[in-house]
């Protein structure tokens, strides 16, 4: 079983704020500081230290050497990742006083798929492959499709969620990891347990994983329904949280874990990144996730 993550690779650059700047009003930061990120390149750093191979499939621009040593140094293979010219996707993110974020996102090259390409990355998979998506390419709809043709497994964290995903065959979907705001965006209510009962009625073959922030994470399929709270920590930065969570997920889930040993560890996992600065700088190791001693909330 292979492990495939197409997704974005992005810089960001994180301003320390004392509060998300409103429309019209002019503020200093505290500091700016220049991280690797982006969903895709987080989640895929999230795999491999977790302890899963992953081979990354993407486009950078012209600047994007750093994202491929860093990945070499964090043994993700991005032998499928392609240079193009102009500039690699970015970020700017607020962070205030309270580790609460705000990002504005910069497609670059992670908008220059081509139907070619996909075609390209998804020659060397096949049947029982498991494929993880973000939203911060474009080509999501055959993407989507053509990884479910080959039989494949397909894991969307659908952020950010737009029209583009709207396009997409859903029913496609294994498993849904999401957040509140996206799960009420794709079933239509605010409540967790009314937007799980959507979206089993709507996806009830599809496993569906629901983060709520402080409150912890609600898991749903057709057979089980478990919860798991959050691990106490001072939180630094929360942007890779989830990123972690995922990768922590697909962990487990080739590991053939229990649900809720699975989130339990996924729980711990999203906990000692929220503890330190930096998206993919942020990610603990398997080990560090094992020996820790952090205490549930």
């Amino acid at each position: 079983m292979k492990v495939l993550n197409f997704g974005s690779l992005n810089y960001d650059y994180v301003y320390k704020v004392d509060h998300v700047i409103t429309p019209g009003e002019t503020m200093d930061s505290f500091s700016m500081e220049t991280h690797f990120g982006g969903k895709g390149l987080n989640q895929s750093i999230a795999l491999s230290r977790a302890g899963v191979p992953v081979q990354h499939a993407g486009m950078v621009g012209e600047d994007g050497q750093g994202f491929l040593d860093l990945c070499a140094r964090s043994g993700v293979d991005t032998s499928l990742v392609r240079e193009v010219s102009g500039k690699s996707g970015h970020t700017i993110i607020q962070l205030d006083k309270n580790a609460q974020n705000c990002i504005l996102l910069y497609g670059g090259s992670n908008r220059m798929i081509t139907r070619e390409y996909v075609d390209e990355v998804f020659s060397g998979f096949g049947e029982g492959d498991i494929v993880l998506l973000q939203n911060e390419v474009n080509e999501m709809p055959y993407i989507i499709d053509t990884a479910y043709e080959k039989g494949m497994r397909i894991v969307l964290n659908p952020s950010p969620f737009n029209d583009a995903l709207l396009a997409c065959d859903m029913h496609k979907i294994s498993v849904f990891l999401l957040n509140e705001i996206e799960g009420g965006q794709i079933s239509g209510e605010t409540e967790p347990e009314k937007i799980l009962d959507k979206m089993m009625e709507e996806f009830p073959e599809a496993q569906v994983v629901l983060t709520l922030g402080s409150d912890g994470v609600v898991y749903r399929d057709k057979q089980e329904s478990c919860r798991q709270g959050i691990f106490k920590v001072k939180p630094v930065d929360t942007t890779a949280a989830g990123d972690t969570f995922t990768g922590y997920f697909i962990a487990s889930m080739m590991e053939n874990l229990p649900i809720q040993e699975t989130l339990r560890r996924c729980a711990k996992a999203s906990a000692i990144a929220v503890s330190r600065m930096g998206a993919a700088d942020s990610i603990p190791t398997a080990q560090e996730v094992e020996e820790s001693e952090l205490a549930e909330a």
